[in-house]
């Protein structure tokens, strides 16, 4: 079994982004979660492309990969969390969203990440749900267009809450986009035991063929908060050698959001949990 572990960034707000990478490359981590948020790389600063460049080669010296991911609470509306949406009734606001992919994209390009991430936002009150699904569709239709000519797919999250929640509902936008190649699926592990009927290993199982992007924590069942690892009824072991059976290479990111205060010891204790249920998994003695 080949793992290739990464942390989030959203976990690390409390470190400045060299230092934050600069960390998780001594504790042994593959790569980064690298989330667009104005504490790290802006994807509103001006000096955006210079600030790319300079990352890139942060990154390959550091050899680390690298998903771009676009869940920052407040970086399009300081009031609103994860506003605007791409269901936001306003199409000037919808807009502003499909803007911050395209910049990923860009941003993605640059860094030579893996995927681009994304989830589709929380059904605006009074709008019905295929009015929903169309606005999903339209505003995502140019952003798979631009991770086309980059070669990076676009790996939509289902996220508890939002209009796109399950395995099922990513195989809805599928089909409704016409399953274009760019389309695949960021599958958090935590929210396969929060709210899906299969196993989270089964979940990566049915996942497997469009896997570009995974992000791992625990989680109980019911209740939508990322917990560090033991701390959850994820069973890991049965998950890691899933993975492994998909063939998946991407990143296995851990995500702990809140978790920024104890950022630098969660990432020690996080990759040493995770190495240990891969050796379980592989049937090794542990160290």
């Amino acid at each position: 079994m080949t793992l290739r572990l990464g942390y989030g960034t959203n976990g690390l707000t409390d470190l400045r982004l060299d230092d934050a990478l600069g960390l998780l490359a001594d504790l042994g981590y593959d790569g980064v979660g690298l989330t667009l948020d104005h504490m790290h790389l802006d994807p509103l600063a001006d000096d955006l492309p210079a600030r790319t460049r300079r990352l890139a080669r942060r990154l390959t010296a550091l050899g680390l990969g690298v998903t771009v991911e676009t869940g920052a609470r407040y970086v399009l509306d300081p009031r609103r969390k994860h506003g605007p949406s791409l269901l936001d009734p306003d199409p000037d606001n919808r807009a502003a969203r499909v803007g911050l992919l395209l910049t990923a994209v860009e941003v993605a390009a640059g860094l030579g990440a893996h995927a681009v991430h994304c989830f589709s936002g929380i059904l605006p009150p009074g709008t019905a749900p295929d009015t929903a699904w169309n606005r999903l569709t339209d505003a995502l239709a140019p952003v798979l267009d631009a991770c086309h000519r980059a070669g990076i797919p676009l790996a939509v999250e289902p996220e508890p809450g939002h209009l796109l929640a399950t395995l099922a509902d990513f195989h809805h936008l599928r089909a409704l986009l016409g399953d274009p190649e760019p389309l695949g699926i960021t599958l958090d592990i935590g929210h396969c035991r929060c709210l899906e009927p299969a196993s989270p290993a089964d979940c990566v199982k049915e996942a497997g063929p469009w896997l570009r992007h995974v992000q791992i924590e625990d989680m109980r069942r019911g209740v939508h908060e990322h917990l560090p690892f033991g701390d959850g009824e994820i069973d890991f072991p049965p998950v890691l050698e899933a993975l492994a059976a998909t063939g998946y290479t991407g990143l296995t990111v851990v995500e702990l959001p809140r978790h920024s205060h104890a950022g630098p010891e969660l990432a020690r204790t996080s990759i040493d949990f995770l190495r240990r249920a891969s050796d379980a998994a592989n049937g090794a003695a542990p160290c």
